[in-house]
């Protein structure tokens, strides 16, 4: 396979989810005339549909952004095992607008909460997988990179992956916390410094010892 088809692919599949996300925000029906205070209640009760639209298009963007810097920049050819990880990475995203559907309408429930979660757990370790397979890989040449690069992309990876795991022991005693995590793991990848200044505060141990 040519490394531009699974790109393109990539991009296809990450668009189409990404759209398919807004399709499940259902717009309220009534029964003849509805008076604007009836509306306007009706938008704000679906503000945690809204919320897991936004955390997860923005989960899927830096999904998106992170695939793309594997498989087109990092990864210089691909071969059959690196495709068949991609195919295991695929069926994961293509799993959100469902989980996501399932946070939206049931947020106070701990079982859509850790269902979520475990679709953002399993979406990040595939996809840290993949990027480990194009470093050690004996027949995929990738492009030269420092400890600290491998670190911070390392990092961005997986601190939504340990998140989600926190969010679901939180589930079962505070479920908007855990909800809060979520973001919070989202944002950290949408900030340009974050890792950063992460690495500052373990560089401080580091030295520590």
């Amino acid at each position: 396979m040519k490394q531009a088809r699974l790109d393109q692919l990539a991009d296809s599949i990450f668009a189409i989810v990404m759209t398919i996300l807004v399709f499940e925000i259902r717009i309220p029906d009534f029964i003849g005339i509805v008076d604007e205070k009836t509306l306007l209640n009706s938008i704000i009760d679906l503000f945690p549909v809204f919320l897991s639209y936004l955390l997860s298009f923005s989960l899927l963007f830096t999904y998106w952004r992170s695939h793309h810097f594997i498989e087109s920049i990092l990864a210089k050819n691909i071969d059959t095992k690196f495709s068949n990880l991609n195919a295991i990475f695929f069926f994961f995203v293509g799993l959100i607008p469902f989980s996501s559907h399932l946070l939206g309408k049931y947020s106070y429930s701990k079982t859509a909460i850790i269902f979520f979660a475990l679709n953002i757990i399993l979406i990040g370790l595939s996809l840290f997988k993949m990027r480990q397979y194009v470093i050690n890989s004996k027949t995929i040449e990738n492009a030269e990179f420092t400890k600290s690069e491998n670190e911070h992309a390392n990092m961005r990876i997986l601190f939504p992956v340990v998140a989600a795991f926190i969010a679901i022991f939180v589930s079962f005693f505070n479920s908007s916390l855990a909800i809060l995590l979520f973001t919070v793991a989202i944002l950290f990848n949408l900030l340009e410094k974050s890792t950063k200044h992460t690495f500052k505060v373990i560089d401080l141990f580091r030295k520590g010892y």
